[in-house]
């Protein structure tokens, strides 16, 4: 079975590979996504080399339907974000 990475995980990773202090790590971690969510919310896309692009794409108002029900309804005006992974992440899950 495979095992989903966590936030502790990646802490974790980084303070063995490193050799500093969890604490420390947690808070590079957590300084990393800080800077990639200012990024996104300032309108500019996140590319990070070998790995992929965050970027904030823009969603129009539409018409949505419960697939149990039939209802239709409106489905809001929303910003989601997207990732694109690079080739050579690409390749190495291929």
């Amino acid at each position: 079975m495979n095992k989903t990475w966590t936030k502790n995980d990646l802490v974790e990773t980084i303070q063995s590979e490193i050799g500093i202090s969890l604490s420390d790590s947690s808070k590079i971690f957590e300084e990393i996504i800080e800077e990639i969510l200012f990024s996104l919310e300032n309108g500019n896309d996140v590319k990070i080399s070998n790995f992929g692009t965050f970027s904030v794409k823009k969603k129009k108002s539409r018409i949505g339907r419960n697939p149990k029900t039939g209802d239709e309804k409106e489905i809001t005006a929303r910003n989601v974000v997207s990732f694109y992974p690079s080739k050579f992440l690409k390749s190495k899950i291929s």
